[in-house]
Protein backbone atom coordinates (compact mmCIF):
# COMPACT_ATOMS: atom_id res chain seq x y z
CA UNK A 1 0.00 0.00 0.00
CA UNK A 2 0.92 3.62 -0.81
CA UNK A 3 1.57 5.82 2.10
CA UNK A 4 2.63 8.86 0.15
CA UNK A 5 -0.57 11.10 -1.40
CA UNK A 6 -1.45 14.07 -3.57
CA UNK A 7 -5.25 15.84 -2.68
CA UNK A 8 -5.95 18.51 -5.79
CA UNK A 9 -9.58 20.39 -4.78
CA UNK A 10 -10.40 23.40 -6.74
CA UNK A 11 -13.17 26.06 -5.89
CA UNK A 12 -14.55 29.05 -7.84
CA UNK A 13 -14.70 32.53 -5.54
CA UNK A 14 -16.81 35.59 -5.85
CA UNK A 15 -14.02 38.25 -4.34
CA UNK A 16 -11.06 39.47 -6.16
CA UNK A 17 -8.44 36.49 -6.52
CA UNK A 18 -5.61 39.05 -5.66
CA UNK A 19 -7.32 39.94 -2.95
CA UNK A 20 -7.57 36.43 -1.77
CA UNK A 21 -3.68 35.60 -2.42
CA UNK A 22 -3.01 38.71 -0.30
CA UNK A 23 -4.83 37.88 2.77
CA UNK A 24 -3.00 33.71 2.72
CA UNK A 25 0.31 35.86 1.73
CA UNK A 26 0.63 39.21 4.03
CA UNK A 27 -2.63 38.70 6.50
CA UNK A 28 -3.23 35.07 7.41
CA UNK A 29 -3.54 36.83 10.75
CA UNK A 30 -6.87 38.26 9.77
CA UNK A 31 -8.43 34.98 8.90
CA UNK A 32 -9.40 34.18 12.39
CA UNK A 33 -12.04 37.23 11.80
CA UNK A 34 -13.37 35.74 8.97
CA UNK A 35 -13.73 31.93 9.67
CA UNK A 36 -13.55 32.38 13.47
CA UNK A 37 -15.54 28.95 14.62
CA UNK A 38 -12.62 27.45 12.24
CA UNK A 39 -9.33 29.24 12.94
CA UNK A 40 -8.79 30.96 16.25
CA UNK A 41 -5.39 32.41 15.81
CA UNK A 42 -2.73 32.91 13.41
CA UNK A 43 1.16 34.37 14.38
CA UNK A 44 3.81 34.40 13.00
CA UNK A 45 7.12 32.83 14.85
CA UNK A 46 10.05 33.82 12.70
CA UNK A 47 10.74 36.11 10.21
CA UNK A 48 7.83 38.25 8.43
CA UNK A 49 4.65 37.87 6.87
CA UNK A 50 4.45 36.82 3.46
CA UNK A 51 8.27 35.96 2.93
CA UNK A 52 10.07 32.71 2.11
CA UNK A 53 11.26 31.24 5.15
CA UNK A 54 8.52 32.49 7.86
CA UNK A 55 7.26 30.41 10.24
CA UNK A 56 3.65 30.65 11.43
CA UNK A 57 1.72 28.93 14.09
CA UNK A 58 -2.00 28.41 13.69
CA UNK A 59 -4.66 27.43 16.08
CA UNK A 60 -7.40 26.00 14.54
CA UNK A 61 -10.25 23.20 14.80
CA UNK A 62 -10.22 20.26 12.64
CA UNK A 63 -12.43 17.29 13.36
CA UNK A 64 -13.74 18.77 15.98
CA UNK A 65 -11.14 19.43 18.45
CA UNK A 66 -8.79 22.19 18.74
CA UNK A 67 -5.82 22.07 16.73
CA UNK A 68 -1.91 23.24 16.34
CA UNK A 69 0.04 23.36 12.88
CA UNK A 70 3.39 24.96 12.42
CA UNK A 71 4.26 25.88 8.60
CA UNK A 72 7.32 26.97 7.00
CA UNK A 73 6.53 28.91 3.98
CA UNK A 74 8.64 27.27 1.14
CA UNK A 75 7.73 29.06 -1.84
CA UNK A 76 5.93 32.52 -3.40
CA UNK A 77 5.49 32.74 -6.62
CA UNK A 78 3.60 36.28 -6.76
CA UNK A 79 3.27 36.15 -10.44
CA UNK A 80 1.14 32.82 -10.43
CA UNK A 81 -0.17 33.46 -6.89
CA UNK A 82 1.30 30.09 -5.46
CA UNK A 83 2.37 29.83 -1.79
CA UNK A 84 3.72 26.42 -0.91
CA UNK A 85 4.01 25.28 3.03
CA UNK A 86 5.27 22.81 4.83
CA UNK A 87 3.95 21.66 8.31
CA UNK A 88 7.21 21.35 10.64
CA UNK A 89 5.24 21.24 13.88
CA UNK A 90 1.75 19.83 15.25
CA UNK A 91 -0.94 17.51 15.50
CA UNK A 92 -1.04 16.89 11.20
CA UNK A 93 2.65 15.11 12.03
CA UNK A 94 1.05 13.04 14.32
CA UNK A 95 -0.16 10.98 11.58
CA UNK A 96 2.21 11.76 8.47
CA UNK A 97 5.63 12.20 8.33
CA UNK A 98 5.51 15.30 5.74
CA UNK A 99 2.76 17.36 4.83
CA UNK A 100 2.86 19.96 2.02
CA UNK A 101 -0.30 22.64 1.39
CA UNK A 102 0.05 24.69 -1.78
CA UNK A 103 -2.55 27.15 -2.95
CA UNK A 104 -2.74 28.84 -6.19
CA UNK A 105 -4.90 31.50 -6.80
CA UNK A 106 -5.94 31.62 -11.01
CA UNK A 107 -7.82 35.05 -11.88
CA UNK A 108 -9.37 35.68 -15.32
CA UNK A 109 -11.74 38.30 -15.44
CA UNK A 110 -14.78 37.90 -13.16
CA UNK A 111 -13.51 34.11 -12.99
CA UNK A 112 -11.20 33.62 -9.86
CA UNK A 113 -10.45 30.11 -9.20
CA UNK A 114 -8.76 28.53 -6.11
CA UNK A 115 -6.78 25.51 -5.86
CA UNK A 116 -5.55 23.71 -3.15
CA UNK A 117 -2.90 20.47 -2.96
CA UNK A 118 -2.53 18.26 -0.07
CA UNK A 119 1.06 16.37 -0.50
CA UNK A 120 1.82 13.89 2.29
CA UNK A 121 3.13 10.57 3.27
CA UNK A 122 1.76 8.70 6.08
CA UNK A 123 3.80 7.43 8.64
CA UNK A 124 1.32 4.16 8.49
CA UNK A 125 -1.21 2.31 6.22
CA UNK A 126 -4.33 2.74 9.10
CA UNK A 127 -4.24 6.60 8.57
CA UNK A 128 -6.54 7.56 6.52
CA UNK A 129 -5.97 10.46 3.73
CA UNK A 130 -6.59 14.02 4.75
CA UNK A 131 -9.88 14.32 3.46
CA UNK A 132 -11.23 16.58 6.01
CA UNK A 133 -8.11 18.79 6.62
CA UNK A 134 -8.89 19.33 2.66
CA UNK A 135 -12.67 20.18 3.67
CA UNK A 136 -11.53 22.84 6.34
CA UNK A 137 -9.58 24.43 3.60
CA UNK A 138 -12.28 24.58 1.43
CA UNK A 139 -14.57 25.99 4.34
CA UNK A 140 -11.96 28.55 5.09
CA UNK A 141 -11.95 29.86 1.52
CA UNK A 142 -15.88 29.92 1.59
CA UNK A 143 -15.50 32.33 4.60
CA UNK A 144 -12.62 34.46 2.96
CA UNK A 145 -15.24 34.53 0.26
CA UNK A 146 -17.93 35.77 1.75
CA UNK A 147 -16.24 37.78 3.92
CA UNK A 148 -14.58 40.00 0.97
CA UNK A 149 -18.24 40.35 -1.07
CA UNK A 150 -20.16 41.16 1.75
Amino acid sequence: MCLEGKLVSEINIKCDGDVFHEVYRHRPHHISNMSPDKIQNVDVHEGVWGTVGSVNYWNFIHDGKEAVAKEKVEEIDEEKKLIKKRIIEGDLLEDYKSFYITLHVETKGENNLVTWIIEYEKKNANVSDPHTFMELLLNVTKDIDNHHIK
